[in-house]
């Protein structure tokens, strides 16, 4: 392990901040950390382990992670040419993303992400991103030595643009750590964490579940955390589990965030 550790570079609904005292507990110092729900990649950049591998179905998410691996400079430069003020965010958000290059792709992302309402990421059924101006305070940029640093901690790190399953069952060996942190799909409840027209929803639970099975056959750790809910209490008595709070803060108002229950599950 590399003790200077990094901060994320997006701000993200559902980051696991809060609970990173609960999920370091889990760490086993494994030989290589695998994560394919990345979003933030708070718990990755805390760990800062030798080897891994973050992926996530979103290619929009995926390309930022890339061009912040190989090209930070660039991207920081770009980002700084850009104003950050209401009209421009809605010009930005209005602009043709696939007309761009890789590196234009990433600093819109990022400069959207940063100001957007409450770091959601959210799209229409057109794919189009639809999160409206969180205010200039919503939260700061990371800077020049930020980037490189990133990039640094990205190096030797497989990046993939994958659904979970196709991930996982294509990476996984004995002696991995996979943490899987999905979008939080639960019956008859409204949760805001909308990542792609092809979000993770109630129907890939199921997948979910087999997925831990086929990890344990590896001999593979895996770490899971998930909204406390009926859906996952088979899983909890299967496997070892606690049931933790947190506080929620993507309501948009402070008197609003209230304190949740989740579940973490694992086989360690």
């Amino acid at each position: 392990m590399i003790e200077k550790t990094a901060k994320p570079f997006l701000r993200w609904a559902g980051s696991k901040k809060k609970l990173l005292p609960i999920l370091n507990s889990y760490w086993n110092n494994a030989d290589r950390y695998i994560e394919p729900f990345v979003g933030s990649a708070r718990f990755f950049f805390h760990l800062n382990p030798q080897s891994a591998i973050l992926g996530d179905i979103n290619l929009d998410l995926i390309n930022c992670y890339n061009v912040v691996k190989t090209k930070p400079l660039e991207l920081y430069k770009k980002l700084e040419l850009i104003p950050r003020d209401k009209d421009t965010y809605y010009s930005v958000r209005n602009s043709d993303e696939k007309a761009m290059s890789h590196v234009d792709q990433a600093a819109r992302f990022i400069y959207l992400n940063r100001l957007c309402f409450n770091g959601l990421y959210r799209t229409n059924q057109q794919g189009k991103f639809n999160v409206p101006f969180g205010g200039i305070k919503a939260g700061n940029f990371p800077t020049k030595e930020d980037y490189l640093h990133l990039s640094d901690k990205l190096k030797g790190v497989k990046i993939l643009n994958l659904d979970f399953e196709k991930l996982i069952i294509s990476n996984v060996k004995k002696g991995d750590f996979i943490y899987l942190d999905p979008p939080y799909a639960v019956k008859n409840k409204r949760i805001f964490k909308q990542y792609d027209p092809t979000n993770f929803g109630t129907e890939d639970l199921e997948r979910l579940f087999s997925l831990l099975d086929y990890i344990n056959s590896k001999n593979a750790k895996f770490l899971l955390s998930y909204a406390f809910c009926e859906e996952l209490e088979e899983q909890a008595s299967k496997w070892n589990s606690e049931v933790v709070t947190t506080q929620r803060n993507i309501a948009g108002f402070a008197s609003k965030r209230k304190k949740e229950k989740e579940f973490i599950i694992s086989n360690i």
